[in-house]
C-alpha cells in the first residue's frame, strides 16, 4: 500500500476511534434484553438530548455529610421484604409519583416526598400533608444551585432549621406553595407538552398563594433533627423500618434511562450525572435483592414511576448517601 494511502486510512480509523459511536436507545435497550440480565429495558425517553437528560440528574454527590445515626439491630427482626405503602396505608403520599418537570430539582423532591410521608407516620396519621417541592427549591439557598443541582443532606437540615410550607403537584392548587414548574413529557409522546431545555429556578416567595390559610409562617412544618444513614444495607432497612421512606442518592448511567422492569444493575452506557429519589422498600426478586424506590420523572417512565434496584452492593452507590430526619412533634 502505498504511504499516502495508508496514512488515509490510519486518518480514517484514527477519527472513528475519536468519535465512538453512541448506539440508540433501542439498539441499548436490545443489548441489555439479550444479555438476560436482572431487568428489561424499553424506551422510555424518545428522540431526546442527553444533555437535557443531564440537567434533571441534579444531586451533586459527595456533598456535605449530616451526623450519622447508627441503630441498634438486636432485637430487630426484619421481614424479607417491606413496602412503606401498605405499612402505612392511611399515609396518602407514601405512594404519590411527582413530576419534577423541566428542572434538576430531584434533591428537593426527594427530601420533600420523604418529609411528606414521615409527618404522617411520625403523627400516627392524624397529619396529612404535602410538604412543598417548590419552597425548599426556592428558598434553600445554601442547599446548591437550585435547577442546578443541589446537596439532598442540606435540604434536610434545611427542614429542621428553617422548615417548608406545604405544596402539591403543579395545577394542583394543594397547599400554600404548589409547585410552579409544569410537568412534560420526559419520556414517550403523551398528553404533556415535550421537555425542552432548562428552566431557572423559580423565585423563592415567602407567603402562600391567595386564598391559602394559614399564613406562610404559620404553615412551615420542621424537622426535629437530620441525620445520614450508615451504608449497610441493615442500618437502612432498620431505618425505613422504624422511620418511614429515606431519600437516597446514586450515579445515572445511560441504561438506566431504558428501565421497564425487574432489578436495575448498571450494564452499559455513560455516567449521566447524580440523581435523588426516594427508598420505601425493599424485597428479592427472582433471587435478587431490591431497592424499591419512587422516581420523580412522573408515571410514564419505568414501572409506573416506580423501580427496583440491586442491593446490597452499593450499586452506583445507593447505599452511599442515605438520609433522612425526624419530624418535631
Amino acid at each position: 500500500m502505498r504511504p499516502l494511502a495508508l496514512l488515509c486510512v490510519l486518518v480514517t480509523v484514527s477519527v472513528s476511534w475519536a468519535r465512538p459511536h453512541r448506539p440508540t436507545a433501542s439498539e441499548m435497550a436490545n443489548f441489555i434484553n439479550k444479555a438476560n440480565t436482572t431487568w428489561t429495558a424499553g424506551q422510555n425517553f424518545e428522540n431526546i438530548d442527553i444533555s437535557y437528560v443531564k440537567g434533571l440528574c441534579g444531586t451533586i454527590l459527595n456533598g456535605p455529610r449530616l451526623p450519622e445515626v447508627v441503630h441498634s439491630t438486636e432485637g430487630i427482626k426484619l421481614p424479607d421484604s417491606f413496602d412503606a405503602r401498605q405499612q402505612w396505608p392511611n399515609c396518602q403520599t407514601i405512594p404519590q409519583i411527582r413530576d419534577q418537570g423541566n428542572c434538576g430539582s430531584c434533591w428537593a423532591f426527594g427530601a420533600a416526598e420523604a418529609i411528606s410521608d414521615r409527618v404522617c407516620i411520625h403523627s400516627r396519621g392524624q397529619i396529612s400533608v404535602e410538604i412543598s417541592a417548590e419552597d425548599l427549591l426556592t428558598c434553600c439557598d445554601e442547599c446548591g444551585m437550585g435547577c442546578f443541582g443541589g446537596y439532598p443532606s442540606a435540604a434536610w437540615e434545611f427542614w429542621a432549621k428553617k422548615g417548608l410550607v406545604t405544596g402539591g403537584l403543579f395545577g394542583s392548587n394543594v397547599g400554600c406553595r404548589p409547585y410552579t414548574i409544569a410537568p412534560c413529557e420526559h419520556h414517550v409522546n403523551g398528553t404533556r407538552p415535550p421537555c425542552q431545555g432548562e428552566t431557572e429556578t423559580p423565585k423563592c416567595v415567602a407567603q402562600c398563594t391567595d386564598g391559602y390559610s394559614p399564613s406562610y409562617p404559620k404553615d412551615k412544618h420542621f424537622g426535629k433533627r437530620s441525620y445520614s444513614v450508615p451504608s449497610q444495607q441493615e442500618q437502612i432497612m432498620t431505618e425505613l423500618f422504624k422511620n418511614g421512606p429515606v431519600e437516597a442518592a446514586f450515579s445515572v448511567y445511560a441504561d438506566f434511562l431504558l428501565y421497564k422492569t425487574g432489578v436495575y444493575q448498571h450494564l452499559t452506557g455513560e455516567m449521566l450525572g447524580g440523581h435523588a429519589i426516594k427508598i420505601l422498600g425493599w424485597g428479592k426478586e427472582n433471587g435478587t435483592p431490591y431497592w424499591l424506590a419512587a422516581n420523580s420523572w412522573n408515571s410514564d417512565w419505568g414501572d409506573q414511576g416506580y423501580f427496583k434496584i440491586k442491593r446490597g452492593n452499593d450499586e452506583c452507590g445507593i447505599e452511599s448517601e442515605v438520609v433522612a430526619g425526624i419530624p418535631l412533634s
